[in-house]
């Protein structure tokens, strides 16, 4: 009994460097695909953005940083960046509102909520291609968007925005960002419902009992006890939000074509570059729009970092 009993303790270290030793190799295969796939696309796009390059046999000459120049000299790929940062500044704080708005709805204890929870978010699993579509035949002069609004008699209203009875929402550039934008905030604000939603039920009932206590009403217990513990799931929220702004591209590739139709009131960073490679086949010069594409991405995730990942809680 005492020699087994000295010898359980040479055997601990050795099971668990096992375990440890068979944990890394679970993950080796997906660390390493990613390391690939991701991390090095990534240093293999940089390479490819230096030089003049040909599909089949591949650099022909070197070309410094003259593709990031190009691109950021056209002012179509100019109008391209404005028209994705508007989509961000105003897209997501929008449908970041939205989900919240849901989320906190049906989180009470409501006959129905899972139905309508469902509800929600059957939106976010729809073809984006079919809803889009969709989206555009209702947009159309003679659509649903246009008889209501005829039906209602608000017409004189939208006429101070300058806005026609007849208004093409998709086919004039002055409404067809704005018509995506709100197209994708009901679509995808159920996404977000539901990042929300978990965020909720994590919250303890204690913290809102001694509210009720203390005489908090309803606005003031979501203002200054939700609102506030929900800053991991904003920053969450508003990380990936940011992400599939400066990514939109089927939804404006659908409603404007190739070319971000109509005056480019569509073309997206995305979108350019997918004319780049698939239209200009140029793919060094695509290679470089993909890196400006991702320092904005970083640059945006690290600014939301800096002001709502690391800010305190109230």
């Amino acid at each position: 009994m005492a020699a087994s009993g000295l010898a359980q303790p040479r055997r601990g270290p050795t099971r668990a460097r096992s375990e440890a030793i068979a944990g890394y190799l679970f993950i080796a295969v997906p660390m390493i695909l990613f390391l690939i796939l991701n991390i090095g696309s990534i240093f293999y796009a940089l390479f490819i953005s230096l030089w003049r390059w040909n599909l089949r046999t591949g650099p022909v000459n070197f070309l410094g940083i003259k593709n990031y120049a190009n691109a950021l000299s056209d002012p179509i790929f100019q109008k391209a960046i404005t028209n994705s940062l508007y989509y961000a500044v105003i897209w997501v704080p929008l449908t970041m509102a939205v989900g919240l708005f849901l989320a906190v709805v049906v989180n009470q204890k409501l006959r129905g909520r899972t139905f309508f929870r469902a509800a929600f978010y059957f939106p976010a699993i729809a073809s984006s291609a079919a809803i889009t579509t969709l989206w555009i035949f209702l947009a159309q002069p003679d659509g649903f968007f246009n008889s209501v609004r005829a039906g209602l008699g608000v017409n004189p209203i939208f006429s101070l925005f300058g806005i026609a009875p007849n208004q093409n929402w998709i086919a004039d550039q002055t409404t067809a960002l704005n018509s995506i934008i709100v197209l994708n905030a009901w679509t995808t604000s159920g996404t977000f419902m539901l990042f929300y939603l978990a965020s909720l039920q994590s919250i303890s009932h204690e913290v809102y009992e001694a509210a009720a206590i203390d005489g908090a009403g309803a606005w003031q217990t979501f203002w200054r006890i939700t609102f506030p513990l929900l800053r991991p799931a904003h920053f969450f929220v508003a990380t990936v939000a940011v992400i599939g702004a400066l990514q939109l591209f089927d939804q404006a590739f659908i409603g404007g074509g190739v070319d971000g139709a109509p005056n480019n009131a569509l073309m997206t960073m995305v979108l350019y570059l997918y004319n780049a490679a698939f239209k200009q086949f140029n793919f060094s010069y695509a290679a470089a729009i993909g890196i400006i594409l991702f320092l904005v991405i970083f640059a945006a995730t690290l600014i939301q970092r800096r002001f709502i990942g690391n800010t305190p809680s109230w």
